[in-house]
This record gives structure tokens, C-alpha cells and sequence, in this order.
């Protein structure tokens, strides 16, 4: 018997289809402003706003009482769902933008690690599906500290701190990268 269960789940919670632009995390490639394509919020304080998220899919068989189990966790970014205002923003804001990419990526790694080293019983799904929510709740948390304590990047000092924090946690998960 073989189950698959697959769970999306971005920053702001949208229900995507298949057909939804994405582009996966590579370390040989940061974003650029040409990767925004979603219509700036001009009600909004804010000057760029970045969709990433982490998509998981697992699914495993039972044959003669042995579990196995096969997953996949990508980071994504979503274009159509990014969006900067042209007029107000700089390579310094481009970089905050990449450093909440970048934190939806350690996540992916920790997500990774944590389906690595569980033993799943032969029923794994609500297993699974728990260990998924912890990894979510504790990457929009540190999305959300992020931006408090830059206060959306406006603290340079703050946020140079971080994005040292993220890349040293980045590497610290290496072994965990797709």
C-alpha cells in the first residue's frame, strides 16, 4: 500500500495550484529584482515583500512489516507573489529579501535533517505531518524575529548580524542541502 501525502506551505498561507511560478533555492544564484513579478501593495508601508516557502511531499509502503519511506522538500521562492516598489527600494533592501529566502532554505535543510534521524512507526503520516508543522512554526517564527528585530531592515547593524546568523546556520546544515 502506498500513500502520498503532500503539503505546500508559504509565509502567507496561500492555497497554490500546480501551475504556480516557482523557483527553487540555489546557492549559486541570489535574487535580483527582475525575479519580482507579483504587483507592488502601494497601501503598503513596506517596499518589497518576499513569497518563499518550503513544498514537502512524502510517501512510504509497508511490505512484510518493513516501513520505507521516500521524501522530498524543496525551498521555493514565488515571483508572482513577490513584489517591490521600483522608486524605493536599493541592492541593500535586495539583500533582506534574500535573507528571508535564505531562512525558508535552513528550514528545507532542518526539515531534511529532522526526516533523516526520526524513526517513523508503520503508520508515519500523523508523525510526519506533526514534525512538518513543528519545522513550519519555528521558520515563520524566525521570519517573523527577523524583521522585528531589523524592523524590516531599517537597523544595518541588526540586520548585517543576520544574515552572518543565517549563513553560518546555512552551513552549519550543509550536509542537509538538495
Amino acid at each position: 500500500m502506498k500513500i502520498l501525502a503532500t503539503l505546500f506551505l508559504l509565509i502567507c498561507s496561500i492555497s497554490l495550484d500546480g501551475d504556480t511560478v516557482k523557483m527553487q533555492w540555489n546557492e549559486n544564484r541570489q535574487l535580483t529584482w527582475s525575479d519580482f513579478k507579483g504587483e507592488p501593495d502601494m497601501g503598503d508601508s513596506f517596499v518589497a515583500s518576499t513569497n518563499s516557502g518550503v513544498s514537502f511531499s512524502f510517501s512510504y509502503k509497508v511490505k512484510n512489516g518493513k516501513m520505507t519511506m521516500d521524501y522530498e522538500v524543496t525551498c521555493n521562492f514565488y515571483p508572482e507573489l513577490s513584489w517591490y516598489k521600483p522608486d524605493l527600494v536599493s541592492p541593500y533592501i535586495l539583500k533582506h529579501e534574500q535573507t528571508h529566502f535564505d531562512i525558508s532554505e535552513l528550514y528545507a535543510r532542518k526539515l531534511r535533517k529532522a526526516m533523516e534521524e526520526t524513526s517513523f512507526s508503520n503508520n508515519p503520516k500523523e508523525e510526519v505531518n506533526k514534525l512538518y508543522q513543528n519545522i513550519e512554526n519555528a521558520r515563520k517564527k524566525l521570519q517573523t524575529k527577523f524583521d522585528f528585530e531589523t524592523d524590516h531592515s531599517k537597523i544595518e547593524p541588526v540586520e548585517i548580524q543576520w544574515r552572518r546568523f543565517v549563513a553560518k546556520e546555512l552551513k552549519k546544515y550543509e550536509r542537509w542541502k538538495s
